[in-house]
C-alpha cells in the first residue's frame, strides 16, 4: 500500500486515465439518447438476438421455457425457503375494516382473486386477521391490486437478512469482459408461505370475501428480503460469476482455462439457466441483456474499462434548476450525494451549501450557493470512469486535507501501467477538527482513508508516504 497525500496527484491520475479510456470518456456525459435504454431492451427478443448473431441466442432458445410472457399459473415449488412472519411479543389480531370501492375496482379485485384461486395462490379463509384490498391506477391503464398490510407489518419483527452491498457486487466483476443481466419475473407469488403464517395474510375484498395467501403476496414486510435470500441460496455455488441483488442476476465472465470469454460466459449462463429451470424461476426476456461489453448494474454502467455513472442520473442532476426551497435542495442533494464516490473532493465542493440544511436557517439562495451548485454538476459531469479493484495488484491511497474538508482516493495501476481511481471519499471537518494544526489534519485524512478503504487495504504493506500539499 502506497500512501500519497497530494491533491495534484489525483488530478494527474485523472488526466492519464482519460488517455486510456477515450472511447468511454467521449460519450456525451449525461446525454445518452433518451431511447437508448428502450433500444437495449427491444434488442432482447429471441428473433432480435438471432438476427444480431448474439452467441447466447441458441442457449436462450434451448431454455425458452424460463422466459415466458407470463409466469405459469401454479403454486410455486418448495425451494427450501418460505416466507415467515414473526410477530412482536404481545401482538394481537391485525384487523383493518375494508372500505367501499367503485364498481370497476370491485370487479377488478374479484377477477384478480379468481385468477389467483385457480392458480392455487389463495384460498378462502376463516382467519381472525384481516387486511383490506384496494386498487392503484396503472400508468398504462387498468388497476393494480394492493393490500393494506399496515397493521400486520407494524407488528412484524424485521428480518435481519443481509442485503448485498452495491460495491461488493461490482467488485466481483473485476477483470470480466462479457456481461449479462437477468431480470426475474413476479418474485412475489413465487415463494410459499410458512403454513403457520398463512392465516396472518388474510385479506378482505369489497364484495365480502376473505382470502388467505399460500404464496407470498406483495406488500408484506420482509418479503423482499425473503426473495433475496431464496435467490442467493439457489445461486450460492455460482456467486463468483453470478451475483444477485433481489430480482436481478448479473453474470460476468472472462477468458480462462483455455476457453474464450464467450465460451466461459455461455457456460456460466447455462449453469444459471439450469438452476432457474430446476426451481421454476422465470425471467422477463425483454428486460434481460446478454453477452454485452457493458451492462447497467445497480445504477452504474460496468464494462471491462471500469465503472461509470448512469448518464441518465448525471443528466437529471445537471438539468436540475436552482432550488427554490430547502425541500427541493434536499431532493437534489440526495441525488448528487448518491454519486459522490465519482467526484473528487465532493465534501469540499458542496460545503458552501451546507448552511442551507440547518433546520432554523432562513432560505436564501446566494451567488456562492449557485457557484457551488454548478461546481458539483461540473464535477459529476466530468467524472472519470472508475477502475474495478484488482486484488492481485497493490493499492495505494492519495489523501488531501484543507481547512474545511478531508478527502482521499483509492488507486491502482492497470495492466498498461496507468494510474486509475477506484473510488473517491470525502467529508467535511467537524467544528473541533477545523482547529487542528496542519499535521493533525493530514493524519486525520490518512486515518479517514484507511477506515473507508479498510477492506481493500487489509494485508497490504505500506511502502512509502509523501507529505501533503495543502491547497
Amino acid at each position: 500500500m502506497i500512501v500519497a497525500e497530494d491533491a495534484a496527484s489525483i488530478a494527474a491520475v485523472e488526466t492519464h486515465a482519460s488517455d486510456s479510456m477515450s472511447d468511454a470518456r467521449t460519450r456525451p456525459k449525461g446525454a445518452e439518447p433518451k431511447n437508448a435504454r428502450a433500444a437495449r431492451y427491444a434488442a432482447q427478443s429471441l428473433p432480435a438476438l438471432e438476427a444480431a448473431g448474439n452467441p447466447v441466442a441458441p442457449l436462450v432458445r434451448e431454455f425458452i421455457d424460463i422466459f415466458p410472457d407470463k409466469v405459469p399459473a401454479a403454486l410455486p415449488p418448495d425451494r427450501g425457503v418460505r416466507h415467515e412472519i414473526d410477530l412482536v411479543p404481545g401482538a394481537k389480531y391485525c384487523v383493518t375494516r375494508q372500505w367501499p370501492l367503485s364498481r370497476d375496482q370491485v370487479e377488478a379485485i374479484d377477477a384478480f382473486f379468481e385468477g389467483r384461486r385457480q392458480a392455487g395462490h389463495v384460498r378462502e379463509s376463516l382467519s381472525p386477521h384481516s387486511s383490506p384490498t384496494f386498487c392503484v391506477k396503472k400508468a398504462t391503464g387498468g388497476w393494480r391490486i394492493v393490500h393494506a398490510f399496515n397493521k400486520l407489518n407494524d407488528a412484524t419483527i424485521p428480518a435481519q437478512t443481509p442485503i448485498p452491498r452495491k460495491d461488493m457486487v461490482l467488485d466481483t466483476m473485476s477483470g470480466s469482459t462479457k456481461f449479462s443481466a437477468i431480470d426475474l419475473m413476479d418474485g412475489f407469488y413465487q415463494i410459499l408461505m410458512r403454513e403457520a403464517d398463512v392465516p396472518l395474510t388474510a385479506v378482505s375484498t369489497p364484495s365480502g370475501m376473505l382470502w388467505e395467501w399460500l404464496a407470498m403476496p406483495q406488500g408484506l414486510k420482509n418479503a423482499p428480503a425473503t426473495f433475496n435470500r431464496m435467490v442467493s441460496n439457489l445461486l450460492r455455488p455460482y456467486r463468483d460469476c453470478a451475483p444477485s441483488y433481489f430480482d436481478d442476476i448479473f453474470i460476468h465472465s472472462h477468458a480462462a482455462d483455455g476457453m474464450t470469454d464467450v465460451e466461459m460466459h455461455l457456460q456460466h449462463l447455462r449453469q444459471v439457466f439450469e438452476v432457474m429451470r430446476e426451481n421454476k424461476l422465470y425471467a422477463n426476456l425483454k428486460k434481460c441483456i446478454f453477452c454485452a461489453p457493458e451492462i447497467l448494474v445497480l445504477g452504474s454502467y460496468v464494462s471491462t474499462e471500469g465503472v461509470r455513472a448512469d448518464p441518465e442520473k448525471i443528466e437529471a442532476i445537471c438539468a436540475w434548476p436552482a432550488p427554490q426551497d430547502q425541500k427541493q435542495f434536499r431532493q437534489w442533494l440526495g441525488f448528487a450525494t448518491y454519486l459522490h464516490h465519482y467526484s473528487k473532493n465532493f465534501a469540499a465542493t458542496i460545503r458552501p451549501l451546507s448552511q442551507l440544511l440547518k433546520a432554523d436557517a432562513a432560505w436564501s439562495w446566494r451567488p456562492e450557493h449557485q457557484t457551488a451548485f454548478d461546481a458539483v454538476k461540473t464535477s459529476l459531469s466530468t467524472a472519470p470512469v472508475l477502475m474495478l479493484p484488482d486484488h492481485s495488484k497493490p493499492f495505494h491511497v492519495v489523501c488531501d486535507a484543507s481547512d474545511f474538508a478531508i478527502g482521499c482516493a483509492l488507486m491502482q495501476f492497470n495492466d498498461e501501467g496507468r494510474e486509475r481511481v477506484v473510488s473517491y471519499q470525502s467529508r467535511q471537518l467537524k467544528p473541533a477538527e477545523r482547529n487542528y494544526p496542519v499535521h493533525d489534519k493530514e493524519l486525520l485524512a490518512m486515518r479517514y482513508a484507511l477506515i473507508k478503504f479498510r477492506v481493500y487495504l487489509l494485508g497490504e504493506r505500506p511502502s512509502r508516504s509523501t507529505p501533503t500539499t495543502l491547497r
